[in-house]
């Protein structure tokens, strides 16, 4: 990391971080080959063992995996999370993929403090298909708890009430210095600048349960990527990122030395009930100036969304469009397999006999995919796949369209309860799907930034109110779509995505808000292998953690 690229892990919130502050860009050329051992002392030991009572797991989110399903990552579908003293070498080959990436952890709330960036190159000899920047630099975003995030979400399992909110966001590892307790010296990321250059700031959302707006006080940025997809480019002066999500905008320096100093901020967009961080973190933009003092010049701030902007939101969000240039096609799916009617929202589990829940009148918060909360399993489901153990472990019987239907943005039902199980869709290899996802409004409606591993897929559709599968399709985007692996479901609205199932092995669909997914609102597709030996998933490794 160059100078502009550095920060400083705050060490005044009382206990370590891991990892916050982004490491070295792990940087690999299109079609690198990967091997990264992360034993469980990977990250400064022995504070993994004194901070967590669970064994980390690791995700390369984004990172297609193909036929590498076994480096994938989250706990209980791919793998058995790595115990104490045991290590992992996660061996996978990037192919075909370029851009921004992430990696975190993939178990409980561990990713809050286990994360960093993933910097795929262009092939050798190759360039951008915009002007190439001066500098690229990771901007990433996160969430700042005072106390133990795995204490917060186990309270909040055990009550059933919603888990208390963290007590700031970062930039780079840092809070910045709006917050009471911040240092606008030590507390806050620097981005040193010269004027008439040219950026690229490779922002990545990796807080834990809030989409965050973004901005830079009088400046404007071009959206360039998405999810590691090149897409048409659009300017814009704000922008909305959920957890999960990257983006990848230019940065153009003003042609001279401007006599100020600019703040970039970030702070959540919420369109649901209950409490929130509803506080901003900033970091300073800095123009190289050697014949004054920075800290002299006025600091300007940018102007950012009211917190509930959905109508900002929809809008920002439909400006994403593929490429689809013969270099970079949108390779779309037109002739569709299989279609998936899916619905996600929160909804609730009756409290145990002789307990006392803080939920719903006196229930315990859950969330589903067509009613059916998802129960994570004792035992890797890709194991039991791979081996035809499935029995006791998983069922292949996830609903294709919601058992019972209703108006999914109306009135809420009087029943919200859910069902709970370890329930699978299995699909052909090569089959192609068309995955339609509405929100539901009985607990209030929400937006759901949905991740899908294994596997990009082209945002098709979108809108608000009931999805109408007469008239909705015929508004369909099948040109130029944006391709992504994740992305929000509008609050009181529905997203159609579609995508070919190529990638043999288990793939985890879950919404990248941790809370909603704590509350089971996640699920897994089996691909089956192929006809060609290069179709078909091969055997674990031999250090696959056991259960």
């Amino acid at each position: 990391m160059g100078e502009e690229e550095t920060c400083t892990t705050p060490k005044k919130h009382g206990i370590p971080v891991l990892s916050v502050c982004p490491p070295p860009p792990k940087k690999k050329p299109v079609g690198g080959k990967k091997r990264d051992p992360p034993k469980n002392g990977y990250f400064q030991p022995p504070d993994l063992d004194s901070l967590f009572t669970m064994p980390p797991r690791r995700e390369a989110h984004g990172v297609r995996q193909l036929t590498s399903g076994w480096a994938d990552g989250p706990a209980y579908i791919t793998q058995c999370p790595i115990q104490t003293g045991q290590s992992y070498t996660y061996n996978f080959t990037i192919t075909g993929q370029r851009g921004t990436l992430l990696w975190h952890a993939h178990i409980s709330w561990l990713r809050s403090t286990i994360y960093g960036p993933i910097i795929i190159l262009p092939k050798l000899n190759e360039s951008y298909p915009f002007q190439k920047p001066h500098k690229e630099i990771p901007i990433i975003f996160g969430e700042w708890f005072n106390v133990d995030p795995e204490a917060v979400i186990q309270q909040a399992l055990q009550t059933g009430a919603g888990p208390n909110v963290s007590d700031a966001y970062t930039i780079n590892g840092l809070p910045g210095p709006l917050y009471n307790c911040s240092s606008k010296a030590k507390d806050t990321y620097k981005l040193k600048v010269k004027p008439g250059k040219s950026y690229l700031l490779r922002l990545i959302n990796a807080a834990l349960n809030d989409e965050l707006f973004f901005s830079i006080a009088n400046h404007t940025v071009t959206v360039v990527e998405a999810d590691a997809v090149y897409v048409k480019p659009f300017d814009t002066d704000q922008l909305l990122i959920a957890p999960g999500q990257t983006t990848n905008v230019l940065l153009r320096t003003k042609p001279y030395l401007p006599n100020a100093t600019f703040f970039m901020e970030a702070r959540p967009y919420f369109s649901g009930i209950g409490t929130i961080d509803n506080t901003t973190t900033a970091a300073i933009l800095q123009y190289n100036n050697h014949s004054s003092s920075s800290s002299k010049l006025p600091v300007l701030r940018p102007t950012l969304p009211p917190i509930n902007a959905t109508g900002f939101v929809a809008n920002f969000t439909s400006k994403f469009r593929s490429l689809n240039s013969v270099k970079y096609p949108a390779n779309v799916p037109k002739c569709i397999d299989r279609k998936f009617f899916f619905t996600v929202g929160l909804g609730s589990n009756p409290c145990p006999k002789n307990t006392t829940c803080q939920g719903p009148n006196g229930t315990k918060f859950s969330a589903s995919i067509n009613n059916v909360s998802f129960v994570m399993p004792s035992t890797a489901i890709l194991q039991a796949h791979f081996f035809g153990q499935n029995n006791g472990v998983y069922t292949t019987d996830f609903p294709v369209n919601p058992p019972l239907p209703f108006n999914y943005t109306g009135t809420p039902p009087n029943n919200t309860n859910v069902s709970n199980g370890t329930k699978t869709v299995v699909l052909g290899f090569n089959t192609t799907v068309e995955l339609v996802m509405q929100d539901t409004s009985i607990l209030g409606a929400e937006s759901h930034p949905l991740h899908l591993h294994g596997f990009n897929f082209f945002v098709v559709g979108q809108g608000f109110g009931n999805y109408d599968p007469n008239n909705d399709t015929k508004n369909f985007n099948l040109v130029d779509p944006v391709e992504r692996n994740t992305a929000g479901v509008p609050a009181g609205g529905w997203m159609a995505i579609r995508f070919l199932a190529d990638n043999p092995g288990v793939w985890f669909m879950h919404c990248h808000l941790d809370v909603h997914t704590s509350w089971g609102l996640r699920m897994a597709w089996i691909v089956l292998d192929g006809p060609q030996p290069n179709q078909k998933l091969p055997p674990p490794p031999s250090d696959l953690p056991k259960c």
